[in-house]
């Protein structure tokens, strides 16, 4: 995620050594590199242009700590333009009416409407507790409604049938009427979208807001489409009395350009990301986090959030009731500790929300989710014997499983090496050995070269 944009500013620092304080000299090549940066990024011309002379004002003749270098202090100062441009505070969905409350999603087709919006409602059932009732007001697209409902079943969510012949007007008001009688607490509303925009489909989409009176009228824009991006969403907000931005595909986005323009040029906040294409793909978007990870300086609390999130506690404790009772660490546990990392979203989601010098390590020793598939597929061609007691594994098992797999031997011995420096920190965790434990980490992670 914005990996360009990170390299190009990570460079800014390196111009500032050997200074003593920041002088409008010294900084113009920095403010140069960023200007070229953000344009690189694709963000808003009127954007860089405040964001710039933001910068500017507040670093020249700012003075350096002595515990700090110049390209740090500029970092500090950037990174707090960075957070303001970006919406300054988090912005909070707003669920305070009398229920149901209803959220509106508006967007041009292909932006991921209706993917958010399940996701937006597996979202608010698991983090909010609330029931949702999803309904589809997109009577044109082919499947559109079915996609709907086949995204609530997946998530036990409550889908309102929509009946042949009904117009999005009718379907949206019977829909609200249903909720109120079955005590639903949200309802989210996809609405359709057209390739471009268009005056029948603002004109049909305001008149579902007159109707509906949604607390919420979401714009969801497609965050790889850069500026393109921007313009559509002013256009919708000049349209419709919009509350927030759902920027989606914000993984795939290299450069950053829509998260850094929309908040200043529609002056709507983002409200949320789509950061993966999993149904619980979608997190809160708080400024602060943002800047720090486009600055390489990582999201660490975003991490523990989603770990905690992810994290199985039937299978944590599970494995700490075998740690206790005598019984070893074995294959299958080890195996369910990346089926844990994957459910939350992988390496590469893990990796993006490191620090940049941390990420960059783990890079450099090929750590990916190709790696953790192989790790487990060699796992998977064991035998549950083998699996349950790794001792047995000898030359001839070993050529067994690794022809299996369709990796090497080596490769087979690497992964019981990593093993077993999983088994001893476990055993060291059972017996209260923290310190021994955190030493032990190192080198657990799958590795091939």
């Amino acid at each position: 995620m914005f990996e360009n944009l990170t390299g190009r500013l990570a460079g800014v620092i390196k111009t500032l050594r050997g200074e003593a304080r920041l002088t409008e000299s010294n900084i113009q090549q920095a403010l140069r590199e960023i200007r070229l940066a953000l344009l690189e990024a694709d963000v808003a011309l009127p954007v860089v242009k405040d964001f710039i002379a933001s910068i500017k004002d507040k670093a020249v003749g700012h003075e350096v700590m002595a515990s700090l270098t110049p390209g740090q202090a500029l970092v500090g100062i950037v990174h707090q333009e960075l957070i303001s441009i970006m919406g300054g505070m988090k912005a909070d969905l707003n669920l305070s009416t009398a229920p149901p409350a209803v959220i509106l999603m508006a967007g041009l087709q292909g932006a991921g409407k209706t993917t958010s919006s399940g996701k937006l409602a597996k979202w608010l059932m698991d983090q909010k507790k609330k029931k949702v009732l999803l309904v589809s007001c997109d009577i044109y697209r082919p499947a559109a409604i079915q996609q709907l409902e086949l995204l609530a079943q997946q998530i036990n969510a409550d889908f309102f049938p929509v009946q042949d012949g009904q117009r999005p007007g009718e379907i949206g008001t019977s829909a609200l009427d249903y909720a109120r009688r079955h005590h639903h607490d949200v309802v989210i509303v996809d609405t359709a979208g057209r390739l471009g925009i268009d005056e029948a489909m603002m004109r049909e989409i305001s008149e579902l807001e007159a109707l509906l009176k949604p607390i919420e009228t979401l714009f969801v824009v497609d965050a790889m489409q850069g500026q393109d991006a921007v313009n559509t969403a002013k256009a919708f907000s000049d349209a419709l009395p919009l509350t927030g931005v759902i920027l989606t595909k914000l993984d795939g986005d290299s450069r950053g350009g829509a998260a850094l323009s929309v908040k200043q040029v529609t002056g709507k906040p983002i409200k949320f990301v789509g950061i993966a294409e999993k149904l619980n793909g979608l997190e809160a978007f708080h400024p602060d986090r943002m800047a720090s990870r486009i600055l390489g300086m990582g999201d660490v609390l975003g991490l523990i959030e989603e770990a905690q999130r992810s994290a199985d506690q039937q299978e944590a404790e599970k494995l700490m009731k075998k740690m206790k009772s005598g019984k070893s660490f074995d294959l299958d546990d080890f195996k369910a500790q990346f089926q844990q990392m994957r459910n939350m979203g992988g390496m590469s989601a893990l990796m993006d929300k490191l620090p940049a010098q941390i990420s960059q390590a783990a890079q450099n020793v090929k750590v990916d989710d190709k790696i953790i598939n192989r790790t487990e597929g060699i796992i998977n061609s064991m035998t549950p014997q083998e699996r349950a007691k790794p001792d047995i594994l000898k030359a001839s098992r070993k050529r067994r499983i690794a022809a299996g797999a369709g990796v090497s031997v080596q490769e087979v011995n690497r992964l019981l090496a990593q093993f077993e420096q999983a088994r001893k920190m476990m055993k060291m965790m059972n017996k209260g050995g923290i310190a021994k434990m955190m030493r032990g980490l190192k080198g657990i992670l799958p590795r091939f070269q």
